[in-house]
């Protein structure tokens, strides 16, 4: 599988997402759980929560490029969060990690987390799963099917034991049912709603 099969609808792709492998500088990892965002108003998938919804800017320029790249940036000025572009080229879109199971390199990953997280936490959540594979911003744009790239992603079989629900902490399009994880898996994290997002049920 390649990058062309990342280039889809959001929804698609972040499917395809779950199970992959994601090996990042020493560490590897199984995709568990995701977060799909679409784009622009008048796109294919507008999507209010997603950075690209304003149109391309510096900062979320990955989005709107070819599928299978790499779009990083800083959550809350403080944690760095992955995410895999997909869909056409000129399309914006893309599918946030959320959270993997790490396969090998656990004591580099531990290394980079400390000594505190059980193994099933080491990358539960965004920022957690970047700083246990060691992703940062300067990763924005790699190519995650360059065999010479740091941070490397292969798709695996498709799976059929998924479950959906919204995303976690998005004020915006709070109640869509884009977030997808893997059941069983204690690596998922707890769903979270945002406290400025409208009650459940009055948004979509």
């Amino acid at each position: 599988m390649s990058a062309a099969d990342l280039g889809t609808d959001p929804v698609t792709a972040a499917r395809r997402l779950l199970g992959a492998t994601l090996v990042g500088r020493g560490v590897c990892a199984t995709i568990v759980e995701v977060e799909a965002y679409g784009g622009v108003p008048d796109g294919p998938w507008p999507d209010a929560a997603a950075h690209s919804y304003r149109g391309p800017s510096p900062r979320n320029r990955v989005m709107f490029g070819p599928a299978g790249r790499l779009y990083t940036y800083r959550s809350h000025g403080i944690h760095v969060c992955a995410n895999v572009a997909c869909g056409p080229d000129g399309t914006a879109a893309a599918v946030l990690v959320r959270a993997a199971a790490i396969t090998a390199g656990e004591e580099c990953a531990r290394g980079r987390r400390g000594p505190g997280p059980r193994a099933a936490a080491l990358a539960r959540g965004p920022g957690n799963l970047c700083a246990a594979l060691g992703i940062s911003l300067g990763d924005d744009g790699a190519d995650l099917f360059d065999v010479h790239s740091d941070i490397r992603l292969a798709l695996g079989p498709a799976t059929a034991e998924v479950e959906a629900g919204p995303r976690v902490g998005v004020s915006k399009a709070a109640d869509r049912p884009w977030r997808f994880w893997l059941s069983g898996h204690p690596e998922v994290s707890a769903y979270r709603r945002s406290p400025r997002a409208p009650a459940p049920g009055l948004s979509d």
